[in-house]
């Protein structure tokens, strides 16, 4: 396991596989995507930094926390998505930043298009990534989304998964 080295083809596929199973809402295919103890956060629009201790976030989960996300989208209690938005992401700009023997740290732009209630919203960030390299592929360690907005749409709830 680990040691090889990581192409940024192999990172973009990556990406643009979990682009495609979240808007084709296919979250327990999407959860298989982080290894076991992996972390989630979505950084507030005012995000400065790596230092979690003063930087803000709309979402900060562990591995247990992003399981039970998951089981509460996919429920008729989350009333947010129930139905679910439709979205259409565009991932760019991908690059790897640093890569170790068995983790590499990459970061990619992104556009979501969602769709919910009538309404039109755009989120546009940018990616912050530790993927773990396993013989089998990819898997996030650490998933960190950067809205680049100064702030949120009224009515552009973060419900989904940015």
């Amino acid at each position: 396991m680990g040691g090889r080295t990581i192409t940024r083809h192999e990172v973009e596929d990556f990406l643009y596989r979990e682009a495609s199973l979240l808007d084709e809402w296919r979250l327990d295919e999407w959860f298989t995507l982080f290894e076991e103890g992996g972390r989630m956060e979505v950084a507030t629009t005012d995000w400065k930094g790596w230092d979690s201790s003063s930087a803000g976030s709309f979402m900060c989960d562990d591995y247990d926390l992003i399981k039970a996300r998951v089981k509460r989208l996919k429920s008729r209690k989350a009333h947010a998505e129930n139905p679910h938005s439709r979205t259409h992401r565009m991932i760019s700009n991908v690059l790897i930043l640093e890569q170790g023997d068995k983790t590499v740290w990459v970061s990619a732009n992104f556009i979501i298009h969602r769709y919910r209630d009538g309404g039109t919203y755009s989120y546009v960030g940018r990616y912050e990534h530790v993927l773990l390299i396993e013989d089998e592929g990819l898997r996030f360690r650490f998933r960190r989304s950067i809205p680049a907005m100064e702030a949120m749409d009224p009515g552009a709830r973060l419900s989904f998964i940015l």
